[in-house]
């Protein structure tokens, strides 16, 4: 039998199955019990839940129908004004089925929309309020038009807290019978930074090459470099050794695949573990800033990698 992604096996399907963003759920459970929902901007960063609790409250409120009386799409596939005027237009219009006198229609990543598709949603939105809810879902609240916002309760989700990863991390490794060492829960939620759709995806890939996972397979699977590496490079460069920092940072780019973006993110992380001074450190971090601003701007990776290890010569 093929195995599951785990991102979908581990989706909670139920209130009590969604891990954090406590009082949120709190809210939208009560206006479920209350068979009132509004229209819902759910804000925030990927894999914190958002998706989940509106998914969760439409199986609480239509019980085994509740497929026939949602339209989920991704705003990203087709964001024009299309999308909206036909496929979203056509669900609102209809009546649900069974007792609930309103369907709802997801609409995920819906910063995507176009201006012009989002001014048709807010029309679709005003005429069909009796029969349809909206739930939009987005990472970036200001991308969405003031006069949708204003017609829905906003949701601001956050990313989760290393507690309630260290859960998800536990029950995992216990229903796949994997084996944790000791610093991995901390090492697993640096990397995922609170995105659960992440953490569980590494975990799936680390699963499948050995069922205990530790440091360095968790390092390989995401092709990072090991924080250690880096703390190496930017001692060096702090030292005024500029050729055994070039050296360095050059092996674990190829080693490990990073591209000078990669690098770059990873170095302004580990700054703040290095022992020089709370002013030397924020020197460096406007530093990151500027040559993250150029490489993206399409300057040379190495060139610019090599001119941000030149400024840390001699930081105290």
């Amino acid at each position: 039998m093929q195995e599951r992604i785990w991102t979908e096996k581990y989706r909670p399907i139920s209130f009590k199955d969604i891990v954090g963003q406590i009082e949120i759920v709190k809210r939208i459970k009560a206006m479920i019990e209350q068979k009132n929902l509004t229209n819902l901007l759910f804000a925030g960063p990927a894999g914190v839940g958002k998706t989940s609790l509106i998914l969760a409250a439409a199986r609480e409120l239509y019980g085994d129908s509740w497929r026939q009386n949602i339209l989920n799409l991704n705003a990203s596939d087709d964001r024009g004004i299309d999308i909206i005027r036909n496929e979203v237009k056509d669900f609102a219009r209809t009546k649900s089925l069974g007792d609930i006198p309103f369907k709802i229609c997801i609409l995920d990543e819906a910063d995507s929309l176009t201006k012009e598709a989002q001014q048709a949603l807010r029309r679709t939105m005003e005429d069909f309020s009796n029969t349809c809810r909206f739930c939009l879902i987005a990472n970036y609240s200001s991308k969405i038009i003031d006069p949708i916002q204003s017609r829905c309760a906003v949701f601001r989700f956050k990313p989760l807290t290393k507690d309630e990863v260290e859960q998800i991390i536990k029950k995992i490794a216990s229903e796949e019978k994997i084996k944790l060492d000791k610093n991995v829960t901390g090492i697993l939620y640096d990397i995922s930074e609170g995105d659960v759709r992440k953490l569980e995806n590494i975990m799936q890939s680390c699963s499948s090459i050995s069922d205990e996972i530790n440091e360095k397979i968790i390092y390989d699977v995401v092709s990072a470099a090991k924080p250690k590496d880096l703390i190496d490079v930017l001692r060096f460069a702090s030292q005024g050794q500029f050729i055994k920092a070039k050296e360095k940072l050059i092996e674990i780019m190829l080693q490990n695949g990073l591209s000078g973006l990669d690098v770059i993110k990873q170095i302004q992380k580990e700054i703040w573990n290095l022992s020089i001074s709370d002013e030397s450190k924020l020197s460096m971090i406007e530093k990151c800033g500027e040559i993250e601003f150029r490489m993206v701007e399409g300057s040379d990776e190495f060139v610019q990698l090599e001119a941000l290890l030149a400024s840390l010569i001699n930081k105290k």
